[in-house]
């Protein structure tokens, strides 16, 4: 039982820890400057809460933060393109 409570507990930690890293990821892409930076470090905090969710069964949670890294990822691919075809 005590295994149990301590495996609980560890996956709680676990949660929290990457929902924080998530969230200071997030707030530092809004600190940025510039759109591309915005975009990729919006896209890894995506995919922090992706995991986040995950952990704490939060359906809603994992499915919009799936559809932002599929919003960020192809806005990302068009200031890539955008920026080679102008050089």
């Amino acid at each position: 039982m005590l295994f149990i409570k301590r495996y609980k507990s560890t996956k709680i930690m676990l949660a929290d820890f990457i929902g924080y890293t998530a969230l200071m990821i997030n707030l530092y892409s809004m600190s940025t400057k510039g759109e591309y930076k915005l975009r990729l470090f919006s896209l890894v905090a995506n995919v922090f809460y992706i995991f986040y969710g995950v952990l704490i069964s939060a359906t809603p949670v994992v499915i919009g933060c799936t559809i932002a890294v599929f919003l960020h990822t192809y806005h990302l691919k068009k200031l890539w393109t955008k920026k080679y075809i102008n050089d």
